[in-house]
């Protein structure tokens, strides 16, 4: 039996050292990539037409764009860091998502690129690959983070995890219009878009959506921290953007109502980011699936992640 229980032990460390060499490694391919990409669109956003994948115009699309990246530049360079997965599993099928839909689009728009310029030869064989990586890892992911609670843990109330859900589905409805249907929507956006830089918007307006819809099934603090800490990064790019690009927007409705509710969900995600912040629990108090703490004291998993628990729990196992 004690031989059973070691090799089961062994077992979830060699699982847990894969998952955590195929994160990295995966980071170290992206994250060059993102850099590179958020500085050409974000820093440099008049000279797509020489320097990106395709030309972008208005300046405010590719700056919109560069946003998204710098976000995933902050969720990719802080995961490889946090040493738990559950920091890293919800964040991921919003990337799935996202990558899947400007592959098709990619693809739908061949002819707008600058076929065999550096740039395009990056995004189409990053775009290619990617979905089918991130979908591993997905699956991975499952095997290492078995649902338990951080350290120090702190569970969203429902109310909340609803209003960030719904928040999400109506800019996720939005980007899915773009998407789908961008000759419907054109006229009523607040600048210039052309059909590919219509579903390339939807696509980025995916991923707040896609992440918020996982709050419906894990209230865990610990499984949002860090995509919501690159959600706040990539608003704050956004809020910049449509500083410097005002003249760009139309007299459209739009105009008004997209730069209002950018700035209505960056309080709300700002406001909540403070709000689970300040009420993380201390060790030895449990929070009750309502959000607050409790006195009754429980079992805490040492910190250190998935690798480290494992590697303490076969090594007690074994001096047993």
């Amino acid at each position: 039996m004690r031989g059973q229980t070691r090799l089961a032990g062994a077992r979830a460390v060699r699982r847990a050292s894969a998952v955590a060499v195929y994160h990295r490694s995966l980071a170290l391919v992206l994250l060059p990539f993102l850099v590179v990409a958020s500085f050409l669109l974000y820093v440099l956003p008049g000279e797509t037409d020489t320097l990106f994948a395709w030309t972008i115009e208005p300046p405010l699309t590719a700056m919109l764009l560069g946003s998204a990246y710098l976000g995933g530049i902050w969720f990719f360079g802080a995961s490889t860091r946090v040493g738990s997965w559950r920091a890293v599993r919800r964040g991921m099928p919003a990337v799935l998502v996202f990558a899947s839909l400007l592959l098709a689009a990619t693809l739908q728009h061949l002819d707008r690129f600058h076929a065999g310029h550096p740039s395009f030869i990056a995004w189409i064989a990053l775009y290619l690959v990617a979905p089918v990586f991130v979908l591993i890892e997905i699956r991975l992911h499952r095997r290492v983070d078995d649902g338990s609670d951080a350290p120090r843990e702190y569970r969203i109330p429902l109310p909340l995890r609803v209003m960030l859900a719904t928040l999400g589905l109506i800019v996720t409805a939005a980007g899915l219009a773009l998407f789908l249907a961008p000759a419907l929507v054109l006229d009523a956006w607040p600048w210039a878009l052309t059909p590919l830089t219509a579903q390339v918007i939807g696509a980025v307006l995916t991923l707040p959506g896609v992440v918020n819809a996982h709050l419906l099934i894990d209230a865990r603090w610990s499984a949002f921290r860090t995509v919501f800490q690159a959600q706040l990064f990539s608003l704050v790019f956004i809020i910049g953007a449509l500083l410097v690009t005002g003249k760009e927007l139309g007299e459209t409705p739009g105009a008004v109502a997209l730069p209002t509710f950018i700035g209505i969900a960056a309080l709300a995600y700002a406001s909540f980011y403070i709000h689970c912040e300040t009420r993380i629990a201390t060790p030895g108090a449990s929070p009750d699936r309502d959000g607050r703490r409790s006195t009754t004291r429980q079992r805490v998993t040492p910190p250190g992640g998935a690798v480290r628990r494992a590697r303490a729990a076969a090594g007690h196992r074994a001096a047993r």
